[in-house]
């Protein structure tokens, strides 16, 4: 029936989700690292769709926007045409209920062919390899890597050969005989330069530089004497020259001192005529000064008259002076008298107010002393009031001293019970105290005792342990202080086969040396002569040269 197939369709398709979801909780990863080729995937389906939209609309730009709209809009309804002529399935599930249709082609379009070898390479490539195949893959590469490189060395190797060979053969342009004579040029002075560095060239080089310095000196000193007979020779002459001028100028200072001598003269006539316009002048100043003098007294004169007829006028007018001032003082003399008569009746004045003043203080007195006499008795009255009640006083306060005096004793007494009390009470916890502590002593001198035990027996242990293991460990030192002697032996061994060997090259060495010695005392002997010729083309004397020779055939003992 319709329904039980629905419902079967319903139910296996909710065993095949259940089935699914625990297949997803089941899920194993197997590699982190594999990859998968994108051929294997076609193009989304929007996307494909979007770009046959952009291909008909850049294909087809003479049509409109509405012509568009209408295309897309038919495709719509040819397409829900065609789905309701589709097979559908009807999916019930817990949470919906869905129609789906059954796939007569590829929905999706996108569907591809792969070639055998395109897919054998997807399926390699897919592989999730070991570390094994790994290291493998990756050493078969090295070596892939490692032979290719070889062969290449080799191809190399046999162009180089080959290209030496031809220009072996072939001839060498300008370039390349200026390049080989440069080099060997080059390679001569290395030689030199090497031979330069040998012991007796070094000597010899010594010798000749000895024999330079003493030609070199002997040509100074033979300078040296032409120059001091030069000097000797120039000396004199300017001697000479220096007694000439000597000479010369005795004459021309004696000609200054006869010009001095005539000028001395001259300024001599000179000074007697200033002398006697001197004199005149001083004859004209005295006369100048006399006349000036007489001029001084008449004006003298004529100012002491003038200084009379002012005293004169002045004691007239000190007269006049003298009698204003007589009227001013008899004016003074009457304001004076009356102001000593005012003077007198102020005087009088004070004297009445000072009699009253006195009157009146007398009075105060008299009342201030009969108030103090007053107050002295009042004062004895209430003296004699304070004595009788300090005595009332003191039999209170006696009275209230023997009352607190018997309520100190009652308390005191009250306060020894209570601490002989309390002092009994703690005696008796004191007691039960140490009772207590004996008992928890023992208990812990006995838990004590087993922990030390315990302890002690760890530490056995602790100790045997340590024991073996240096057993142990002083059995694998031996071991090793064996198998160190055997590889010391072993090396002692190889030692001696290579100290063998080496005395046997030292021994052909040795032939070596002496054949290389014999060709460098050949080359010492030329590089000598050369040197030897050198010193005599640049004009060395003889006696120089013979020495050197005779020192470079003494044997030289050179330190190295």
């Amino acid at each position: 029936m319709p329904g039980s197939a629905i419902s079967a369709v319903g139910s296996h398709s909710s065993a095949s989700s259940a089935s699914r979801r625990a297949k997803t909780k089941n899920y194993r990863v197997v590699s982190h690292s594999s990859q998968v080729d994108e051929n294997l995937f076609g193009k989304p389906t929007h996307v494909e769709k979007r770009q046959e939209m952009l291909e008909e609309k850049w294909t087809n730009d003479d049509l409109s926007i509405e012509q568009l709209a209408r295309d897309r809009s038919a495709k719509r309804k040819s397409k829900g045409k065609k789905n309701k002529n589709k097979e559908t399935v009807q999916v019930i599930t817990k949470d919906l209920i869905r129609n789906l249709i059954v796939p007569t082609e590829d929905p999706s379009g996108q569907s591809i062919v792969l070639p055998r070898y395109e897919f054998h390479r997807i399926v390699n490539c897919a592989q999730t390899l070991t570390k094994e195949q790994r290291l493998a893959q990756l050493e078969q590469i090295k070596r892939e890597k490692e032979a290719a490189m070889e062969a290449s060395q080799q191809r190399k190797a046999l162009f180089k050969q080959l290209d030496m060979d031809r220009r072996k053969n072939e001839k060498l342009n300008d370039l390349e005989e200026e390049a080989k004579e440069n080099a060997e040029h080059l390679l001569s002075k290395a030689n030199e330069m090497r031979q330069e560095q040998e012991d007796e060239i070094k000597h010899l080089n010594e010798l000749i530089l000895n024999a330079k310095c003493h030609a070199i000196r002997d040509a100074q000193i033979l300078e040296k004497r032409q120059i001091s007979g030069e000097m000797t020779e120039e000396e004199k002459r300017l001697d000479v020259m220096m007694e000439v001028d000597r000479q010369n100028a005795i004459k021309i200072q004696e000609e200054i001192e006869k010009r001095r001598k005539e000028e001395r003269l001259m300024g001599a006539a000179k000074l007697l005529d200033q002398i006697q316009e001197n004199e005149q002048e001083r004859l004209f100043d005295l006369e100048r000064k006399d006349q000036e003098n007489i001029q001084m007294q008449k004006y003298i004169e004529k100012m002491m008259d003038e200084d009379r007829t002012g005293l004169e006028k002045k004691k007239v007018e000190q007269t006049q002076l003298r009698e204003d001032l007589n009227k001013a003082n008899a004016d003074q003399m009457k304001r004076k008298v009356i102001k000593q008569e005012q003077e007198q009746v102020e005087e009088q004045k004070v004297i009445e107010y000072m009699k009253q003043k006195a009157e009146r203080e007398a009075a105060y007195e008299k009342e201030q002393e009969r108030i103090r006499v007053e107050k002295e008795r009042e004062t004895a009255r209430l003296r004699a009031m304070q004595e009788r009640a300090r005595d009332e006083q003191a039999e209170r306060d006696a009275l209230r001293a023997k009352r607190a005096q018997e309520k100190t004793e009652r308390e005191w007494r009250k306060k020894e019970a209570e601490e002989s009390k309390k002092k009994a009470v703690t005696e008796a916890m004191l007691i039960q105290a140490r009772a207590n502590q004996m008992s928890q002593k023992e208990h812990f001198m006995a838990v004590q005792a087993q922990r030390e035990r315990a302890e002690f027996e760890r530490v056995l242990r602790a100790q045997k342990e340590l024991v073996e293991k240096e057993r142990r460990e002083e059995h694998e030192a031996t071991k090793k202080r064996h198998t160190h002697a055997d590889d010391v032996r072993t090396q002692i061994r190889q030692k001696e086969a290579l100290r063998v060997m080496e005395r046997n090259q030292f021994f052909e060495e040795g032939v070596k040396l002496d054949e290389e010695a014999r060709h460098r005392r050949l080359k010492l002997e030329d590089v000598k002569k050369k040197k030897l010729n050198e010193l005599r083309n640049a004009g060395i004397p003889e006696k120089y040269l013979a020495q050197v020779e005779r020192k470079i055939a003494q044997p030289q003992h050179i330190s190295t």
